[in-house]
């Protein structure tokens, strides 16, 4: 008798540990049948390669033109339009052979989609009491800097740099002209 009372009250928890887990299960799996079914139609409708190819670049094309018309933006003020006309534009190399592009968006003058490898956002100029031209896409927490002599890549939320030493001609230009002219050190070598 000891020994039924005993496994019963070992018993009892891994049931409901048990039960909550194929509820877990189920769930998952009802919210994988809505996405299938979702995706059904879509699927019917490209029933050769070249159906299947045209809607893909349609669904591609409308998640990229929703990312570059971008949330409703606002006025920018005089300041950040003067800092937005100071970005550089284009593809731009970084290190390691990474590359940001860097376009202005049509839809929202003064607004920039900046993107590369695994990252796309929609930046908005910020004045600086520096001159630095600062980008920043604040819902997602990135920041693009650009200097002089380099620009480069912060998502702050995550805490790291996603890309470092890119540099438009212009910056490579003021890059090579510190290399053989450096500036005089700031600590004052005797």
């Amino acid at each position: 008798m000891k020994t039924l009372i005993a496994t019963l009250m070992l018993a009892a928890p891994l049931l409901v540990v048990g039960q909550s887990a194929v509820a877990e299960t189920a769930t998952k799996a009802k919210a994988t049948a809505a996405k299938k079914a979702a995706a059904k139609p879509a699927a019917k409708k490209a029933t050769t390669k070249k159906g299947a190819k045209a809607a893909a670049a349609a669904t591609a094309g409308a998640g990229a033109a929703a990312v570059a018309a971008g949330p409703a933006s606002n006025q920018l003020s005089p300041e950040d339009l003067a800092v937005s006309e100071r970005v550089f534009k284009g593809r731009i190399p970084c290190e390691l052979g990474a590359y940001v592009n860097v376009t202005p968006d049509s839809a929202n003058p003064g607004y920039f989609i900046v993107d590369g490898r695994g990252f796309k956002y929609h930046m908005s100029p910020v004045k600086t009491s520096t001159g630095t031209v600062r980008l920043e896409d604040k819902a997602a927490g990135a920041v693009w800097l650009q200097i002089a002599n380099k620009s480069m890549l912060m998502n702050q939320k995550a805490g790291q740099r996603l890309a470092d030493e890119c540099m438009a001609p212009e910056q490579q230009q003021v890059a090579e002209a510190i290399r053989k002219n450096p500036p005089p050190s700031l600590l004052g070598n005797n």
